[in-house]
Order: structure tokens, then C-alpha cells, then sequence
């Protein structure tokens, strides 16, 4: 075990894939020489040379095209895009190409490609630097989508994807990426697809939530436990697939439901996760399921602080929540 921050486990993550199978390779801007803009591939240059790792010109649809080439030959790249509001010159790539190669090849093409992004907000960057779009991706049958919270989830989880057939969105919580420290085992320990991890156990109110938002809600819990409130906190993890069974069992238990992301309302995750609740757990909600986000508004830079939830925000939620039916 080794005690990390988030993205020095990223960067784990890739120096042990790396080492470990010749075939993957990363590329993306300024991810050689000066190690990514928040060097998550610092040192990898050095150890693996040009030919692994690759700095690319300023173009996001050639990023991603020569990923799914690189790929279809039998590579496995790990394409960086420098932040998630980027990435939409190469949406077409995504969406059109990428997401059904081995669908429309009958599994003959497995289509090993990892696209890694810093995402959301909390570092005031405003408008074109905060975005949080993992819905687009989640409805595109055929990508998966990975979203970690912690140092260990962010390193066996990338390793799974780096070695997963379908192609997969990492998406990385910048806004934590050296607020949140832990323990990460050495070597090649995977962190499955498809499994929710148990953050804090309780018997009043679900709360689902990802990502940089999971220190936020564990906080919110805590303090409400002195109010003699009992929150059971459930990080997703992977949101695509979905570990509904997880969602389900939590719910059942304690019959109220609060979901928490930082992306826009309208069309979020939140709402797949209220219509899976609404068309499976019917019967064991005791309350309107509720939903804590970011606002239907372009992410604002000057009040990034009231845009974004907060420990207040949530708190408020699940006292509501858990005082309703």
C-alpha cells in the first residue's frame, strides 16, 4: 500500500499498465514533455520513450480517430483529452465510430480504447473548464463511463478499463485531485465494473452520488448524524454499467432516496437513477425521490460556489427528505 492523491494514482495506474503490457500506449496534448496539464502522465515519457508516449497537436477528432485505429490494429490507447469541455470536436469520433465498432463487427473488433478527462468544476475555471456532460456519454450505447472518488477506486478502476473490451470514458474529478488522499495497493489490483462501493452505512436516507462529490455528501452525513439522522452514502463509481442491484438494496432498506451531481438538472443522471427507483422500488418509497445539482445555466465563474452543491445544499435535502411521508 502507498499513500496517494488521486491523480498520482492515475499516473499509477498508467506506469502499471504500461509496464505490464507493451501494447499500451498514451497519447494526447502535452502529455510527453510536460506530463499533461495536471500531470497525471508525468515521468511516463522518460521510462516509455516517444513510440508509447505520444504528444499530439491540438486536435481532439485526431486524437480520438488515431486511438480507434491504433486500436482496431490491436493496441490498447489511452487517449487524453485536457479537460471534458473539449471534447465535443471529437464527438462524432465517440458516438459515431468508436461506441460501435464492436457491435457492428460482431465481436470481432474489440475496441480497446480508454478516453481519460478532468471533468467539473471547483477549480474556477469557468464556463469552458467546469463542464460536467457524463450523460452524453452514459446514453451512447456501447461506451462505458467511469467516474472515481478516491485514490484506489481511480487507480483499479483504470487498470480494468485499460484491459476492458469496450471502450471506456474516464472521466476524472479534478476538483479533488489533490484534496483526497489514501491508500492504494501496489501492483495490478482491479477495481470491477458494475459495483457500488459503501461509503457510510445508515438507515434513513439513501444518498447516491460520484465523483467530487462524495467528500461533499460523506461531510453532509456526518453532520447530520448529530441530528440524529442516519444517511446511508453509496458512490456509483461506474455509472454505465450500473450497479443497480446496489441502488435497489439501499433504497429498500431505507426507503427515501437523495441523488447528488454537479452536472446541469434538467436531463442529468439524477433523473435515470429517480425512473429506475420509480419503475423498481415504487413500493418501498416512503418519499419523493430528491435531486441536489448543478443548475440548467452555462457553469458560471464568479459564483462557481452557489452553482455547485455544497455540504448546506445536501444537508438540506436529506433532513427534508428524511422528515417527508
Amino acid at each position: 500500500m502507498t499513500e496517494l492523491t488521486l491523480v498520482q494514482a492515475v499516473n499509477r495506474g498508467l506506469q502499471q499498465a504500461m509496464r505490464d503490457d507493451g501494447d499500451v500506449l498514451v497519447l494526447g496534448e502535452d502529455v510527453g514533455l510536460n506530463g499533461g496539464v495536471f500531470r497525471a502522465t508525468e515521468g511516463l515519457l522518460k521510462e516509455f520513450g516517444e513510440e508509447r508516449v505520444l504528444d499530439t497537436p491540438l486536435s481532439e477528432t485526431g486524437i480520438i480517430g488515431t486511438a480507434i485505429g491504433m486500436a482496431l490494429y490491436g493496441l490498447k490507447p489511452v487517449a487524453e483529452i485536457q479537460f471534458l469541455d473539449f471534447i465535443y470536436p471529437a464527438f462524432d469520433q465517440i458516438v459515431s465510430e468508436l461506441a460501435k465498432f464492436r457491435y457492428r463487427s460482431g465481436g470481432q473488433y474489440p475496441c480497446h480504447v480508454v478516453i481519460r478527462s478532468p471533468y467539473g468544476g471547483g477549480i474556477k475555471g469557468g464556463l469552458y473548464h467546469s463542464q460536467s456532460t457524463e450523460a452524453y456519454f452514459c446514453h451512447t450505447a456501447g461506451l462505458k463511463v467511469v467516474i472515481p472518488s478516491t485514490p484506489a477506486d481511480a487507480k483499479g478502476l483504470l487498470l480494468t478499463a485499460i484491459h476492458d473490451e469496450d471502450p471506456v470514458m474516464f472521466l476524472e474529478p479534478k476538483r479533488i485531485y489533490r484534496s483526497v488522499t489514501g491508500e492504494v495497493p501496489d501492483g495490478d489490483e482491479r477495481v470491477p465494473f458494475g459495483r457500488a462501493r459503501l461509503v457510510r452505512e445508515g438507515t434513513d436516507v439513501s444518498v447516491f452520488a460520484y465523483g467530487a462529490m462524495i467528500p461533499v455528501v460523506t461531510e453532509a452525513a456526518n453532520a447530520l448524524a448529530a441530528e440524529g439522522i442516519s444517511s446511508e452514502v453509496i458512490d456509483l463509481r461506474t455509472l454505465v454499467p450500473l450497479d443497480e442491484a446496489a441502488i435497489l438494496a439501499s433504497v429498500e432498506k431505507t426507503g427515501r432516496a437523495v441523488v447528488v451531481h454537479e452536472a446541469a438538472r434538467f436531463c442529468g443522471f439524477g433523473g435515470e437513477l429517480a425512473a429506475l427507483l420509480a419503475e423498481k422500488a415504487f413500493f418501498s418509497l416512503k418519499a419523493p425521490v430528491t435531486r441536489v445539482t448543478g443548475y440548467d445555466t452555462p457553469f458560471p465563474y464568479a459564483l462557481e460556489n452557489l452553482y455547485l452543491p455544497n455540504v448546506e445544499r445536501v444537508s438540506h435535502a436529506v433532513r427534508t427528505t428524511a422528515r417527508a411521508g
